[in-house]
């Protein structure tokens, strides 16, 4: 069974910054798009990042570009998002989420995913 396993969460300040981490195992194929998505409360998933395997393709939500930044461990379906000048919206559920194939463009949209992560919580206090 695919599983996928965030790490790094938590508390921080706004203007701080934070990192998270994502590990697939079980994994099915050798290469495999992933990325982030996040749920506020009372809100839909929203879309944050997407990285094809081997980092050629990367893509950003309106509303982290030129703050967070997605990247890839090298040779693995391992997944990371470094967040900085966090603010209070950035507060949510942070998802680890993939794909079957490597093709990263279709994590864009909820409907594209095919594996999430349980979750991981991100508070940010102004």
């Amino acid at each position: 069974q695919v599983r996928l396993e965030e790490s790094g969460g938590g508390s921080v300040q706004a203007g701080d910054s934070l990192s998270l981490s994502c590990v697939m195992s079980n994994a099915p194929w050798e290469r495999h798009a992933m990325g982030w998505f996040r749920q506020a409360p009372g809100k839909e998933h929203e879309f944050i990042a997407s990285i094809s395997y081997g980092s050629s393709i990367v893509s950003y939500g309106d509303a982290v570009q030129g703050r967070f930044i997605v990247s890839r461990v090298e040779g693995k379906n391992a997944v990371g998002l470094q967040m900085n000048d966090l603010k209070a919206e950035d507060t949510a559920i942070y998802f680890c989420v993939a794909r079957e194939d490597n093709v990263p463009q279709y994590l864009e949209n909820k409907e594209g995913v095919d594996y999430w992560g349980q979750g991981i919580r991100v508070t940010v206090s102004s």
